[in-house]
């Protein structure tokens, strides 16, 4: 028997997320067939999670002890972004394990309600030294709740 087909991933609406960030496109982000390249929504997802962490000092890239490595990505797009454009990124945290945390990120066309590509980053925390999963730290769960 073969099992039902999954159902067909759909955008999101901005209510949805609890943090948003505007992301200028640039020249270079469009490929040749004039939208942005699939491989800079990935590095728009990781400006949009890190950014938030650093303002809320919740992470420290430069000497913190505790460091989140990407362990899984997804994305799916529903519309095209494109150069001159401003996106707005939005963020919330969908789960929060012991040391794992999964970030949700959706992109936007600027005052647009839906998101044009939706996806997700699942961070491992580690030790910086050992790169061995650590707790979360207590600022950083603080900040995580916030956007969940």
């Amino acid at each position: 028997m073969t099992p039902a087909p999954a159902a067909k991933p759909q955008p999101a609406a901005r209510g949805d997320y609890r943090a948003f960030r505007t992301i200028t496109t640039r020249w270079m982000d469009n490929d040749a067939y004039g939208h942005v390249n699939n491989v800079v929504y990935y590095s728009w997802f990781d400006t949009v999670v890190n950014a938030c962490l650093i303002e809320q000092g919740a992470l420290d890239v430069q000497q913190g002890q505790t460091i989140g490595l990407v362990v899984e990505t997804h994305c799916n797009y529903f519309a095209p972004l494109e150069f001159p454009q401003t996106v707005e990124g939005g963020l919330r945290v969908a789960s929060i394990g012991t040391s794992s945390v999964r970030y949700e990120v959706g992109l936007f066309g600027q005052g647009q309600p839906l998101t044009a590509a939706r996806g997700h980053f699942v961070h491992v925390y580690v030790d910086r030294e050992t790169r061995r999963p650590v707790p979360l730290p207590g600022k950083l769960l603080a900040v995580l709740e916030t956007l969940r």
